[in-house]
């Protein structure tokens, strides 16, 4: 059944970790893991140093900067198929390195996640805004609400 909007917004803000998607230019997709953190109709993620990166010139923020249409998708499997759900945030995001504009929502984020309170991520901050909320749960899954330890993925446990 379809979620109401309020319900989508829950279940989305509660999970650990969603899916980052964006597209090229062109509309060629990437998706990637991310931790997250939702402030109204405003959901922050930051680059961390968790998982080291190659370069600073990563590609969803290549994406983002030509193409700032996002989508963030958090779901939660079950064996019982009944408790499936997922949840999604279409939007507009932008990418910032501002010190000012990025403490804020990095503190958002290190409220959520104790890792960031010890290396608050060095940025830069991706901030997207949502416009649509949407989603979906099995019959099951409905009528008992998402639970506060969030979903359980086989995403579970990676970070940006």
């Amino acid at each position: 059944m379809r979620l109401p909007e309020r319900e989508a917004r829950r279940r989305l803000g509660m999970a650990r970790v969603a899916i980052l998607a964006t597209a090229t230019r062109t509309g060629l997709p990437h998706v990637v893991p991310v931790t997250f953190a939702v402030d109204g109709d405003l959901i922050f993620t930051a680059v961390d140093q968790v998982k080291p990166k190659a370069t600073a010139d990563l590609r969803r923020l290549r994406n983002i900067r030509a193409n700032p249409a996002v989508a963030v998708l958090a779901e939660h499997y079950d064996d019982d198929w009944s408790a499936l759900w997922w949840a999604r945030a279409d939007g507009r995001a932008s990418v910032t390195a501002d010190p000012g504009a990025m403490a804020g929502p990095l503190r958002l984020l290190a409220e959520r996640y104790p890792q960031y309170r010890a290396s608050p991520p060095a940025g830069p901050l991706i901030v997207i805004r949502a416009d649509r909320w949407t989603g979906w749960a099995a019959s099951g899954a409905a009528a008992r609400p998402a639970s506060a330890a969030g979903p359980r993925s086989p995403a579970s446990g990676c970070a940006s």
